[in-house]
């Protein structure tokens, strides 16, 4: 009973996926791989069963209910895929009769529209045919009792940071499709001749559905990879090239869409579109919030997202903090049309925009507390969605002042993530699109001076900063004086005026003082920083003491970790035991939340350290690494005066120490070391050895090592190394485990490091 059709083209990636449906049929009776349309559920499931159905005595059948409408015919269609004859007696009898004695697996593909005549039908064969199993296919859970669910997940995309080589490209299986498609279609194809950067988007931007990548390479017959990117924003019209041999619903993208519409419910269809005005995750809060309206209660939808979920539409994710859900683009445009289409876009978009508006007060009413960082993890989850809600204020006339007002209460998640340009794009943006005298665009040039200010721009800040100062003597107001101030005063900072600077700060603080604490934090970590920086060591150390007490009291960690690091940079000529200790307590609270301008700043003070206790390696490579994280977020020590001024004092003295080479070879190991690696090395860990290996001599490890090096350098778990080589996970781990024995390594990170290094000839030895 072998009724499988053979594949027509090649079957590319999924094989985590292969090895656990195959070991999840071995362990239970029920399996249903579950997914959104085009995912390829299909395929994956008729790989497997044909993988397997030796080990069947009597074989394998697919039973196929796509084009079955009518959920009576259901038993009929399974008999005649088996072969039977009918007669008088119920059909659900006879096929459970002619299974009873057999060992078989049936492939059931396509339940969804069917699902609860699905269910019924596999309860009765299951309860009835004990050696059978079902192998099926839905967009939800049949929900049968022993079922096991195995979801079904888009193929691996490459990520958005960065270019890579077309040898990087294809370890992404959604790329390997698309060439291998496009081989088929234009046998010429060669990756090698093909621009990286736009493949890589498009694979992203066709979210690793494979449906979608098979219908876009169809394409190539008459376009080239860049025109194909450019009319993806037409997605529905561009991918309907399907091949005429497919089931009808998955001929184009459209169809497939439409398939699924059509198997939701009204309020589910409600939903669905409402919640494509999203971008990336959102919480139950949210769409709670967005979603109702006409035809759908709040109540209710909890009870609908569950369904979603169920069917496929919306994927759930979760973390510390709680679950989340997201749609894949295709998902989410094609629910966007339905919006449009029902009249509904531009109201859900202000439902949607008056939530972030809360979301964002909510951020600046608490962000001085104990719940810092996981307002931080929150609103760099939400971060796609802030752009959509301030996207909406500057394209509607009159709403932009409330996205100056947005911009503004978040002013501690732009400098913490250290996304400065994308701020200071905001800013300009909504400044430009509401230039009446408020005092919210008072507000926002002062911290679009701050951004100006943290990146060099000396200029923007100072012509900024002129106008919040005439808009403040306009407005009033204590607080909004203190806050031009202090940013006056933070200009004069970076550009080493101290006097001036301690002056401004000083005015500004005295302006905060019991009345708002975000200011007051601020202020006294920069006035403690400033008079250390003017040689008032001992004031200077009580302004910043008093910071971190007053943080400590109510929770607060930023601002501590502010004042902590400005304690080391303080202290690094003075006490380097309190200059240690502190830049680390601030490096960890950095680390914590994901800080990268804090990073930058704690590392290199770090390396100081280093460099005064005559660690050299270790300062090198940290400053290094610290150079990577200026680089990412657009700054550099050189654009705060009196900080680079040291900078590049211990950077010459930690190069004269170890000789130009040595210096550069560390400095290039901590250049790619990750956070958390750097972090290691600050607290004592395993720094660069830089004595370069004499030419010729092999690093030591055997072929199959450096074979495994190779794939830990991809990035490739324990697990997928062993599949990628055909052996046992535990003989994958031990080549690890002497590896990292034989370089004298603690982390799969150094490996990477080191092999890369090994292969373009960098001089990071082991």
């Amino acid at each position: 009973m072998h009724h499988l059709p053979a594949d027509v083209t090649s079957f590319v990636g999924r094989r985590r996926q292969i090895a656990d449906t195959k070991r999840l049929l071995s362990e239970t009776r029920l399996v249903t791989l579950t997914g959104p349309g085009g995912v390829g559920k299909t395929r994956l499931a008729l790989h497997v069963a044909t993988a397997k159905r030796r080990s069947f005595h009597d074989g394998a059948c697919l039973i196929e209910l796509a084009e079955l409408r009518d959920p009576a015919l259901l038993a009929y269609a399974a008999a005649e895929k088996l072969g039977l004859h009918m007669s008088a007696r119920p059909v659900i009898d006879t096929i459970i009769e002619h299974l009873a004695p057999r060992e078989v697996l049936l492939v059931l593909d396509n339940c969804e529209h069917l699902v609860q005549d699905c269910a019924l039908f596999v309860d009765a064969l299951l309860r009835g045919c004990p050696k059978v199993r079902i192998l099926a296919t839905s967009r939800q859970s049949l929900g049968v009792n022993g079922e096991t669910t195995l979801t079904v997940p888009p193929l691996p995309v490459p990520e958005p940071d960065g270019t890579p080589s077309p040898d990087a490209l294809v370890q992404y299986d959604s790329v390997r499709l698309f060439i291998d498609r496009a081989k088929a279609v234009l046998p010429q194809f060669d990756l090698h001749g093909q621009d990286s950067a736009v493949l890589a988007r498009l694979c992203r931007d066709l979210d690793g559905i494979p449906l979608a990548i098979e219908l876009a390479a169809v394409w190539l017959r008459a376009l080239s990879l860049s025109q194909i990117e450019e009319r993806l924003s037409e997605r529905y019209r561009l991918l309907d090239r399907g091949s005429p041999a497919a089931p009808t619903r998955h001929r184009t993208l459209r169809a497939l869409m439409d398939w699924s519409h059509h198997l939701c419910s009204g309020p589910e269809q409600q939903v669905w579109a409402r919640a494509s005005v999203f971008s990336g995750a959102f919480d139950l809060a949210a769409v709670e919030k967005v979603g109702s309206g006409d035809g759908v209660t709040t109540e209710e939808v909890p009870h609908v997202i569950f369904s979603l979920v169920d069917k496929s539409i919306l994927i759930r994710e979760e973390d510390a903090s709680g679950v989340y859900y997201r749609m894949l683009e295709t998902v989410r445009e094609y629910g966007q049309e339905r919006l449009v289409a029902a009249g509904e876009y531009e109201a859900t978009r202000r439902r949607h925009r008056d939530w972030y508006a809360k979301v964002v007060d909510r951020f600046g009413a608490e962000f001085i507390g104990p719940d810092q960082e996981a307002w931080i993890r929150r609103l760099h989850r939400e971060h796609a969605n802030l752009r959509v809600a301030l996207g909406f204020c500057i394209g509607r006339p009159g709403e932009a002042v409330i996205a100056l007002h947005m911009a503004t209460m978040i002013d501690e998640y732009w400098s913490i993530r250290g996304v400065n340009t994308e701020a200071r794009h905001w800013f300009d943006l909504a400044l430009a699109a509401s230039p009446e005298p408020t005092r919210q665009r008072s507000s926002a040039l002062c911290l679009s001076a701050w951004y100006a200010l943290l990146q060099g721009d000396t200029d923007a800040a100072t012509r900024q900063l002129a106008e919040a100062a005439e808009l403040a003597e306009r407005l009033g107001g204590v607080g909004r004086h203190a806050f031009v101030t202090l940013m006056q005063g933070m200009k004069a900072l970076f550009t080493g005026e101290l006097e001036s600077a301690a002056s401004l700060i000083g005015d500004a603080l005295s302006g905060f003082r019991a009345k708002y604490p975000r200011g007051e934090l601020f202020a006294l970590a920069q006035l403690g920083l400033t008079l250390g920086l003017k040689g008032d060591r001992e004031q200077g150390l009580a302004y910043l003491d008093e910071c971190v007490a007053t943080a400590a009291q109510v929770g607060e960690v930023y601002w501590r970790a502010w004042a902590l690091w400005a304690i080391s940079f303080v202290e690094v000529d003075h006490d380097l035991g309190r200059a240690e200790a502190t830049g680390m307590e601030a490096l960890e609270i950095h680390g914590r939340m994901g800080g990268k301008l804090g990073l930058a700043f704690s590392i290199d003070a770090l390396a100081w350290v280093h460099e005064r206790q005559g660690r050299h390696i270790e300062a090198a490579t940290l400053f290094g690494s610290a150079a990577a994280t200026w680089r990412e977020i657009g700054g550099s020590p050189d654009y705060y005066v009196p900080m680079g001024t040291v900078h590049h004092r211990y950077v010459s003295e930690t190069r004269a120490a170890l000789g130009a080479d040595r210096y550069e070879a560390a400095f290039r190991y901590g250049y790619r070391l990750p956070p958390q690696e750097a972090i290691d090395v600050a607290r004592g860990g395993k720094a660069a050895e830089t004595t370069p290996r004499p030419a010729g001599e092999q690093p030591p490890l055997t072929p199959r090592e450096w074979q495994i090096a190779e794939l830990v350098a991809e990035g490739l778990p324990n697990k997928d190394i062993a599949a990628r080589l055909v052996i046992s996970r535990r003989t994958a781990e031990t080549h690890v485990d002497h590896i990292l024995t034989k370089l004298e390594f603690t982390s799969r990170t150094q490996v990477a490091v080191w092999y890369t290094a090994q292969k373009d000839g960098s001089p990071v030895a082991d």
